[in-house]
């Protein structure tokens, strides 16, 4: 069915956009939208605007946070020895919601592909440095996908933090070719923890 209002397709290109969505899905779920818009649009647009007005990306962690409050990296008072560097927050959420992992978090905020830089891609890298000084961390576990643009992301990380005094490890058995970190099960992503491999000093 063409939808001939303009603003509901509009609507239907936006979720469109969503990961796991394609037009069908969004049709769908605008429909259901549309046929309770008092019990479903109104507080869906009244949350989306205060994530929009509240909700800011750290600029020290990558973490999610309120505008005008500290972020938890800065509040937390456990001290660890560990920090996993991950692409994006869905990779963090999926690590800690697995409890393989006790340590401090960091979020490039993407990856990077052979033509790039991290600085045109806005990765918290500096910020990564910092964090590793300020923590007298031990270790660094980089945990990006095993993708093209994963590995390259891994291979900046790695010449950027290179030095004598920290242990940088990555991901092991168990993370497949080309997998991506926010689609794997507990038990692989347990697996790929529990044998990480040291990165070469080469």
């Amino acid at each position: 069915m063409d939808n001939q209002i303009p603003e509901i397709e509009e609507l239907i290109k936006q979720f469109s956009k969503l990961p796991g969505l394609g037009p069908k899905s969004a049709k769908r779920i605008i429909l259901k939208l549309i046929n309770n818009k008092e019990n479903m649009i109104k507080p869906l647009a009244k949350s989306l605007a205060n994530v929009y007005k509240n909700i800011v990306r750290c600029i020290n962690c990558g973490n999610l946070k309120l505008i005008n409050n500290q972020c938890l990296c800065e509040t937390n008072s456990k001290n660890y020895d560990k920090i996993c560097v991950v692409e994006n927050l869905a990779d963090m959420w999926v690590i800690d919601s697995s409890n393989i992992f006790k340590g401090y978090f960091h979020i490039l905020g993407g990856t990077i592909n052979p033509s790039e830089n991290y600085e045109q891609k806005n990765l918290l890298i500096d910020s990564l440095i910092r964090r590793i000084k300020k923590n007298n961390l031990k270790e660094v576990i980089i945990a990006t996908s095993a993708t093209v643009e994963g590995q390259t992301t891994a291979h900046y990380v790695e010449e950027a933090i290179k030095n004598d005094s920290i242990k940088i490890s990555k991901l092991g058995q168990g993370l497949p070719v080309g997998g991506e970190i926010e689609q794997l099960d507990d038990g692989t992503l347990i697996s790929a923890f529990k044998n990480r491999v040291p990165v070469s000093s080469d």
